[in-house]
């Protein structure tokens, strides 16, 4: 996976004339340059850090090149390689294994996308599902939220909101540039009525599955933090209802959290 630092980055919006010239632009600049640019980062690579660090140069060009793929060839791949409601690829910061390891786990890949993925999974074993990069910038197909994870005597702590069937774990969506441990601590707040202790807050892990209530297509990617808290738990805002359930409550929750509650379940914490 590639970490970055910041992780939303708001589009912005550009005259058409302006992205063609851009577009020109870059192509005169990588013939022109280009060349005498990817000599000098051989030889440099090579000096600096010997055959590992030209393998690790080597490498992020493959990762660029493939992320220029999944703009470049969008629309041809996501008319030969997924079903109509699978997870489109496209994203510039996405490269074209990650959309297709995304579709791999939903099952919306076309006979052509499965025998693809089945050819790289020959070069490298899971190639696609290992490519699935949870660091991407977040576009209109992935919401990103945060949940509060709380496990007390095999049981998970789950919440009910107005009008809602669905048990979810507590959290909701970070708000834009919103750091996500800060939206957590005010979600919680806000739904149970709680505070959490800052120096206790810990990420478990990030789990990602096709969301709730959504168009086909729309993923969430659900970043899961452990920590104590201060004060009673009690139902606010939009809650209804808290619960606390077990693994065999595990269909009664959204998609993502199932994820969560097989985690838990294989780590001996939910019964």
């Amino acid at each position: 996976m590639i970490y970055r630092k910041k992780r939303e980055q708001p589009d912005r919006k550009i005259h058409p004339l302006i992205g063609l010239l851009l577009f020109l632009i870059s192509i005169v600049l990588l013939l022109t340059t280009g060349v005498f640019g990817f000599i000098y980062g051989m030889v440099h690579s090579l000096i600096k850090r010997g055959f590992r660090g030209l393998g690790e140069y080597f490498l992020q060009i493959a990762i660029s090149i493939d992320q220029l793929g999944n703009v470049l060839m969008q629309h041809l791949l996501n008319v030969l390689w997924i079903r109509r409601g699978g997870y489109a690829f496209g994203n510039r910061d996405e490269t074209i294994s990650s959309a297709l390891g995304r579709n791999k786990r939903s099952n919306t890949l076309t006979g052509f996308g499965r025998t693809v993925d089945l050819v790289l999974d020959l070069i490298d074993p899971n190639h696609s599902l290992n490519s699935i990069d949870y660091y991407i910038e977040p576009s209109g197909q992935i919401i990103e939220a945060v949940s509060w994870v709380y496990v007390e005597d095999g049981k998970i702590l789950s919440s009910r909101s107005e009008g809602k069937s669905r048990y979810y774990i507590p959290g909701g969506k970070r708000l834009p540039g919103e750091p996500e441990v800060q939206a957590l601590r005010r979600e919680i707040e806000e739904e149970m009525g709680v505070f959490l202790i800052p120096d206790s807050i810990v990420l478990l892990g990030i789990f990602e599955a096709p969301a709730d209530a959504q168009p086909p297509g729309t993923l969430v990617r659900l970043s899961c933090y452990t920590g104590r808290y201060e004060g009673t738990l009690k139902p606010a805002s939009e809650i209804r209802e808290i619960v606390w359930l077990t693994y065999s409550d595990r269909d009664l929750v959204a998609p993502a959290d199932q994820l969560v509650f097989d985690f838990l379940h294989q780590k001996g914490m939910l019964n």
